[in-house]
């Protein structure tokens, strides 16, 4: 079909973002698919951060970085994503060029643990501050449960609230499709007309 899903124009935008030799994020590891993806992405040269709260999802990851011959591109941390800004190096502030996040629970893990507005919002505000103008923001947001949509208004409110002068922010979905199927944000930092970085107002 002419239009993409959700998941291939996910990896589309990351795709214009992440080169060879950058820094990227998977904030939420999950079985380890995307992390596997941004570990191609960046190549010998770069490096991937990986983060999820749960053990069996960071061990799910490292055994399918393994397979790959990837395990030595990622560093994988057990712990939430709203602590990025401090788990992160500080030599690589300033230079994320991507970052994706696929909300909700772990694809065959229990359901009752699941992402939460607050952790994802302060997540994706810690990103801004510290990514590369041009940097990009990737969310795909499963609300078909309660948590999912309380967190999904959450987000939308938050992302609306972002200043058009410093973040490009994109809502992809098919509005037509039943049983409240799975929609994309994505958020570009935007570079000032003075040439300085821009984060969040």
């Amino acid at each position: 079909m002419a239009l993409m899903n959700i998941l291939p124009f996910a990896r589309f935008l990351l795709n214009q973002a992440i080169q060879e030799g950058d820094i990227a994020i998977d904030a939420t590891v999950g079985n380890g698919h995307d992390t596997v993806y941004l570990a191609q992405r960046v190549g010998d040269s770069g490096h991937v951060f990986g983060f999820d709260i749960q053990r069996e999802a960071i061990a799910a990851a490292a055994a399918r970085l393994a397979e790959h011959g990837l395990r030595e591109r990622v560093t994988l941390l057990e712990r939430s994503h709203s602590e990025l800004l401090v788990a992160l190096p500080a030599d690589v502030h300033g230079r994320i060029a991507g970052a994706v996040f696929n909300l909700g629970y772990l694809p065959g893990g229990n359901k009752q643990i699941v992402t939460q507005p607050e952790s994802t919002i302060a997540a994706v505000r810690q990103l801004l501050s510290v990514m590369r103008p041009g940097g990009v923001i990737v969310l795909v947001v499963y609300h078909g449960h309660p948590e999912g949509k309380r967190e999904r208004d959450a987000l939308l409110d938050y992302v609306r609230s972002l200043d058009q002068r410093r973040v490009h922010a994109l809502k992809y979905e098919f509005i037509n499709r039943q049983n409240d199927p799975p929609f994309l944000l994505a958020l570009e930092k935007r570079e000032e007309e003075n040439g300085q970085p821009a984060g969040e107002r």
